[in-house]
């Protein structure tokens, strides 16, 4: 056929007079076919039966009522804009050549299909502007192409997610090589179940076990190992995180886990799960660090804090006791001393009444021992806290220690009219080795509160019994002193036991005192490795317990007793007393005079060294020597004499009288090469016998 005749037998086709012809044309067409105007209302010019059956039609009176006769009635409501806009664009950018649109239609029984168009815009003198219209029924190949795509997604959803965990699980490697860490990850199906687990060997290595076989690739091969104390709320949190499908719950948490050869050890657990676009989960990895040497430094540091927060309050508490200590001080220092002053001011204007001055005297006296035992407490506990007293065991007799002490307070019982009891019958050993001076000092310490606390015609009870001790030769020995006292409130009971602890003041007591002693008491019992405990209710008195850990021994023999020393003994010997102090010198001279001694004087240690040297001729019988003196002090004084070239001299009998009152004092003293240690205020019974026994053994 040459070009003019298909020229011909185009325009044939698409001359007017083709019409009558389509029905024919298009009869075996397995599509639909169908013309419409193009403008106005695009009312349908011809239908073929094939597009009557797309829409699920038999007749075209019933395709028509159901489509309305027009192209938009064809098309689903939701594509209709979308279709007509893709036509006209086609038409515009394309010209004759066939448009192509895809779009839904609803059949007649409301199931949809899509449709595939195939147009061709046509201008005619006779019917205007025509579309011709070509169509396929394409909802298989439009389905498969979806399931396609849907299949391309879901890889493409896979893959990323595949390498979001590779990029994931790189990185929680690299924090696993710089932590020391043991890895997991669990794989689960579209459904949401777990398929598999996977355990790292660094975390089976972690926790003892060596490969799959000794810990295999289940989840119960960790979850059996929690401790009880864990075990819900760990899962509970395990499964949460994968059940939460929106993905914000995280997995961090903190167990213990039992390990095969070290116990229990925590550990630190963090996971994240890569998901489906519908939540559902793909992959759990997560990392595992043992946190036990954390866990116990945060616990060290708890406990520190703890320790602190206590030491701060105890010190706080002191602080606060302190200063009521001070106040109480106040009062109390100044109450014997208004004493000391008040009668010494009535003593001097009554000198002309012997009997009256007697008593004035006897005053003063008692107030300046109740001064002097209030700063002994203060010191004892200084020298206490700073771990300068030493305990010095000897032996000695247990029953003579508690008649000693009821010889100590047996005037205050007796101006009290309080009963006393005194009960050893149960000793068995009753000679020890202890240190008895502190003995004496913790028994006398709670003795002397019950002489306070206990009204008159009350009574007080001391009681001592042992029981075996742990080591050879040892017991147990557990003093009881009882009183019918006052009694403490429970509330003081709390803290009897700390310095400057008063139940009430003297002022309102009626009571003097530091609040020191039972603190002194109570370190003292713990420096013999004794324990000390008390019973009290108020009202109804106290029962202090002390036991001690002592050594006992066989009977020492009965120790010498010193003979009862008055100044007429002391006649006839020649001393030299080192003070600088005028109103201590007038005190000791006159007291030795007065015991027929001949007494000179040296105001420092320079002086005492050149009187001693000048008296070679006639020496002293012995030093009285002060430590703390101008010029040269009293140690360095007692060196220069030991170091003096006349041999009679260099031995001279030394005493340091000193208000340098401790034992490393004394000490210090003897270290010097002196030969004895006093303590001021002189107590003149000890400076009469420690006189005697020195010069007295020497004239022997």
């Amino acid at each position: 056929m040459d070009k003019h005749q298909r020229k011909e037998r185009r325009s044939l086709i698409l001359s007017e007079q083709t019409f009558p012809i389509i029905e024919q044309i298009t009869a075996g067409m397995p599509g639909g076919f169908f013309i419409y105007h193009a403008d106005g209302d695009q009312r349908l010019i011809y239908a073929n039966q094939a597009l009557l059956w797309m829409y699920g039609c038999e007749t075209l009176e019933e395709f028509q009522e159901y489509t309305g006769g027009t192209f938009p009635g064809l098309v689903h409501p939701e594509d209709v804009e979308t279709a007509e806009q893709s036509i006209a664009h086609q038409i515009h950018a394309c010209g004759n050549d066939l448009d192509y649109v895809e779009y839904r239609i609803v059949r007649k029984d409301g199931s949809i299909r899509w449709i595939e168009d195939y147009g061709h815009f046509v201008h005619t003198e006779r019917y205007g502007d025509l579309f011709y219209v070509f169509v396929e029924d394409a909802t298989e190949k439009r389905l498969k192409a979806i399931d396609d795509a849907r299949i391309a997604r879901l890889a493409q959803e896979r893959l990323e997610a595949l390498e979001a965990l590779e990029h994931e699980t790189t990185a929680l490697k690299l924090v696993h090589e710089i932590l020391h860490s043991g890895m997991w990850t669990m794989e689960f199906d579209r459904q949401g179940q777990m398929v598999s687990v996977f355990w790292s060997q660094e975390f089976r290595a972690m926790i003892g076990y060596r490969d799959e076989e000794d810990f295999p690739n289940v989840l119960s091969s960790w979850s059996d190992l929690l401790h009880p104390e864990d075990h819900d709320r760990v899962l509970e949190h395990y499964y949460a995180v994968i059940d939460d499908y929106s993905g914000k719950s995280i997995y961090n948490t903190e167990y213990r886990l039992l390990t095969k050869n070290q116990g229990y050890r925590w550990f630190r657990a963090t996971g994240k799960l890569s998901r489906r676009t519908d939540g559902t989960p793909i992959t759990y990895v997560g990392m595992f660090v043992d946190v036990t040497q954390s866990k116990e430094t945060d616990e060290k540091l708890r406990e520190q804090r703890r320790l602190l927060e206590d030491a701060l309050d105890k010190a706080q508490r002191a602080s606060k006791s302190k200063t009521a200590f001070l106040n109480n001080m106040s009062h109390d220092i100044r109450t014997p001393m208004n004493a000391i002053i008040g009668f010494t001011n009535l003593a001097a204007t009554h000198l002309d009444d012997p009997e009256l001055l007697r008593d004035y005297l006897g005053k003063i006296t008692a107030s300046s021992k109740h001064l002097l035992s209030l700063i002994n407490d203060v010191l004892d506990m200084s020298r206490i806290e700073s771990g300068k007293v030493v305990i010095d065991e000897t032996p000695c007799s247990l029953p003579q220690v508690l008649r000693d002490l009821q010889s100590i307070i047996q005037a205050d019982l007796t101006a009290k009219e309080l009963s006393f009891s005194l009960d050893d019958s149960a000793l068995v050993y009753p000679y020890v080795v202890c240190d008895r001076l502190r003995l004496n000092q913790v028994l006398l310490n709670v003795l002397s509160n019950a002489l306070k606390f206990t009204p008159a015609g009350g009574s007080i009870s001391v009681s001592v019994t042992e029981r075996p001790g742990e080591a050879e030769h040892t017991a147990l020995y557990e003093f009881r002193i009882q009183d019918t006292g006052i009694g403490m409130a429970p509330e003081f009971l709390e803290h009897i036991f700390e310095p400057f602890e008063r139940e009430r003041t003297s002022t309102v007591s009626g009571i003097q005192g530091t609040g020191l002693g039972m603190s002194i008491t109570k370190n003292l019992v713990e420096l013999m490795h004794g324990r000390i405990a008390v019973e009290s209710r108020k009202g109804q008195g106290s029962v202090f317990v002390f036991t001690f850990p002592f050594r006992f021994i066989d009977d020492p023999g009965r120790p010498d007793a010193s003979d009862d020393l008055s100044p007429r003994q002391l006649g006839g010997w020649r001393l030299l007393l080192a003070e600088d102090n005028e109103l201590n010198q007038e005190i000791a001279v006159t007291i030795l005079e007065e015991a027929g001694c001949t007494v000179e004087v040296a105001s420092d240690g320079a002086e005492a060294v050149e009187k001693v040297r000048r008296a070679a001729d006639n020496p002293y019988d012995l030093v009285l020597m002060d430590i703390q003196m101008p010029i040269m002090d009293g140690i360095e004084a007692a060196k220069a004499i030991r170091a003096l070239d006349a041999p009679r001299l260099a031995r001279m009998p030394i005493v340091a009288m000193t208000a340098n009152a401790f034992e490393e004092d004394r000490q210090r003293v003897l270290s010097a090469g002196m030969n004895g240690h006093l303590g001021k205020p002189i107590d003149v019974d000890k400076l009469f016998s420690t006189i005697q026994s020195l010069l007295g053994c020497a004239q022997a």
